[in-house]
């Protein structure tokens, strides 16, 4: 399997969390569940491959991507196709970081993965045919490169307030948000406004969201699991909305998903893993 990234220099570093690029993959699964983390999302097919969305309840199929696709910031989390000696390249905008470069307010993408081409018109189907025409992902990368330079638009970029108090919730995501909100220079109608057109997501969704994957990474870093421990860690004084918490942004409940033995999986779970 090839799994290359590919490291960018500013502007594009302040606002793009990730370039990858993958190829020959096999998972041990056909239908993954994606829990939020509050990125958007570009996403290639570039092996012919249809990919699909799925009910999260019934697990049968309601979308079908081909080519590329924007997956916006999702408030739940969603379940997504897996394919066999598949290749994909992605783009992952930083949670405030899409704006310059998709020039729509992102509250439009919440919750949607749609065609790329309805926010992005023709040009992003040239831009995948681009990387079909090379063969390494250093030569793709440097067109997605090109691209993204061309795309991004310094009058559409956050305001550094924005920026900084969402930072600040990411890096302290279990503070209560009247503490975190404290030193914001605007209103908190003015924060919510702006999150909307930035990041999508209102800042306090945003700062539950950020309290989860936090919790995630706690679960990944200790060898015995203490649920008392790592709600306490993560700002929960009640067990039960703990659990109710754990369960809305993964569809598990803490157990569960231990039981599952996805420890050691980043954000996406695999809901049918042969064995």
């Amino acid at each position: 399997m090839i799994f290359e990234t590919h490291s960018l220099s500013e502007p594009l570093s302040s606002y793009i969390e990730s370039v990858f690029h993958f190829k020959d993959f096999v998972p041990d699964h056909s239908i993954e569940r994606v829990v939020p983390t509050g990125h958007v999302f570009i996403i290639f097919e570039l092996d012919g491959m249809k990919r699909n969305t799925f009910d999260n309840e019934t697990l049968k199929p309601n979308q079908t991507f081909t080519n590329a696709w924007i997956s916006g910031a999702h408030r739940n989390y969603i379940s997504i196709s897996a394919h066999q000696k598949s290749e994909m390249f992605v783009i992952q905008f930083k949670p405030y970081g899409a704006h310059p470069f998709l020039h729509v307010p992102l509250e439009e993408l919440n919750e949607k993965v749609l065609p790329a081409e309805q926010i992005l018109g023709n040009e992003i189907l040239e831009l995948r045919s681009g990387f079909l025409g090379k063969e390494t992902s250093q030569e793709k990368f440097l067109i997605a490169e090109d691209w993204l330079n061309d795309r991004f638009n310094t009058d559409m970029t956050p305001p550094q307030e924005m920026i900084s108090f969402y930072q600040k919730i990411q890096s302290e995501p279990s503070a209560s948000f009247p503490e975190s909100a404290n030193g914001y220079p605007n209103s908190q109608k003015h924060l919510i406004d702006q999150f909307k057109k930035y990041v999508g997501l209102t800042p306090k969704y945003s700062q539950r969201i950020l309290r989860f994957n936090e919790i995630l990474q706690k679960i990944n870093q200790k060898e015995k699991i203490s649920w008392a421990q790592i709600a306490y860690e993560c700002g929960f004084t009640d067990q039960s909305y703990f659990i109710k918490e754990f369960k809305h942004f993964s569809g598990f409940n803490p157990q569960e998903f231990i039981k599952q033995d996805f420890e050691q999986e980043d954000n996406f779970f695999p809901l049918d893993r042969e064995g």
